[in-house]
């Protein structure tokens, strides 16, 4: 049954473990110290919680189980009854039992009260898993993992735990995604439609206390961490509804991709520049990015005059989805939330469509596609095949989404955070190249 749970939860029917605040919440811990007064043991604890949440009543023990409903007040079996009614009644009057005691618990947990905002449930919250070697520099950590082996390297992990680790090339995202956290919950106290990072990585849990601690410094609001010892955690972002998912391994990310959700492979910039930490800045490419690779392989198979044909007389049909316009709506929602509160001049969220298109030629196609799926784009710069790179120092996005690999590396020299999106008809073209 549920008992030990609710027991556990609530001090109630005779618990003897320990009182906590919420899973990973401040305040949680062994309370011995309000069970004693100057020294000596009280037989009941005499104050709430140090949570402040009200107990919920005390559970029926072992000699006041609750009768099941319709059944005679007297003890024993029903007049008439046979063993099988017996225990057939008996049984009812346990599940009624196990189903008061969750809900008191869940009633118990749900309404504990710590000043740290709690995590949105996984069903509201616009979810981004991150790894670790995306989050933090892990370069030299990595080089002890592929030269001596993962003992010596999670002996070299405990080691250190101690030794902050330095931000990686999601770090300064991540940090962005928290500020709008904040104005959010400003505007929205009680609402859950809001960012939560999750720390996804296949480090063995032992590593897990040098993550924390370099979390912690940096004031980084990340509960929720994924160890999976080795194994391959995409069968974990589903189980989480990832909305993205950040990686510094290009055969995760590829597999996720595979698997329907939005990813790309982090890139750290070759160059440190300040970025904003009052905005949320997001750059996306548009074809195998927004859209679907459809008009990328006209471009690779037939060449640009077939392409911007193509794109003419289909001006007015809608481009099929690519992997990230998920991410670009649930953006656009957040954005949407903003401007209902007459904040749209002071938004936390801007968003870019840097594209290699020309906008003569082929823009129109693309702006419709995002008018068609009631989405809008802050920005919209029409590059005609020019370089990216200049273009992205000037906008300093915290990521830039593109699918092919020269433009990661042109935004690299010149000092932006990319993140590739191994999708569409460019990574048979970059392979066979």
């Amino acid at each position: 049954m549920r008992r030990d749970v609710v027991a556990l939860l609530t001090h109630g029917a005779g618990a003897a473990g320990p009182c906590r605040a919420g899973p990973g919440r401040a305040g949680g811990g062994p309370c011995r110290a309000r069970h004693r007064a100057k020294g000596k043991a009280t037989a009941r604890p005499p104050s709430p919680c140090p949570s402040g949440a009200e107990r919920p009543p005390p559970l029926p023990g072992p000699g006041l189980r609750p009768r099941p409903l319709g059944a005679a007040p007297t003890p024993g079996a029903m007049s008439g009854s046979g063993p099988e009614e017996e225990e057939a009644g008996l049984q009812e009057a346990r599940l009624q039992e196990a189903e008061r005691d969750w809900a008191a618990a869940k009633a118990f947990y749900d309404n504990l009260v710590s000043k740290r905002p709690r995590p949105p449930k996984p069903q509201h919250a616009i979810t981004v898993a991150v790894s670790s070697r995306a989050l933090f520099d892990l370069v030299e950590e990595r080089r002890i993992y592929e030269e001596q082996g993962v003992e010596k390297y999670v002996e070299y992990q405990q080691q250190n735990e101690n030794v902050t680790l330095k931000p990686g090339p999601a770090f300064h995202f991540v940090k962005a995604l928290e500020h709008v956290n904040a104005r959010l919950l400003e505007l929205y106290p009680d609402d859950e439609e809001r960012f939560d990072i999750v720390l996804m990585t296949n480090n063995h849990a032992q590593v897990g206390v040098r993550l924390i601690n370099s979390i912690n410094h940096y004031g980084l609001t990340i509960e929720r961490f994924c160890m999976t010892g080795g194994k391959s955690p995409i069968g974990y972002l589903t189980a989480y509804l990832t909305n993205l998912y950040l990686s510094a391994d290009s055969e995760k990310v590829q597999e996720a991709i595979e698997a329907g959700i939005a990813s790309a492979t982090m890139f750290t910039a070759n160059k440190d520049v300040a970025y904003s930490d009052t905005q949320l800045r997001v750059a996306f490419d548009g074809d195998a990015v927004l859209f679907s690779d459809e008009s990328e392989q006209i471009v690779k198979e037939q060449g640009l005059d077939k392409f911007f044909e193509h794109e003419q007389l289909n001006e007015n049909k809608p481009l099929a989805q690519g992997p990230l316009k998920g991410f670009l709506e649930d953006l656009g929602k957040l954005q949407k939330k903003f401007y209902a509160k007459n904040e749209r001049l002071n938004c936390p969220i801007r968003t870019f469509l840097v594209t290699a298109r020309s906008a003569a030629s082929s823009g129109a196609r693309v702006l419709k596609t995002l008018r068609s799926w009631g989405l809008e784009i802050d920005e919209a710069l029409f590059l005609a095949g020019a370089p990216k790179g200049p273009i992205l120092v000037k906008i300093r996005p915290h990521i830039f989404f593109d699918d092919q690999m020269f433009h990661i590396e042109g935004a690299q020299k010149l000092g932006t955070i990319a993140a590739h999106v191994p999708y569409g008809i460019a990574q048979k073209y970059q392979k066979s190249v």
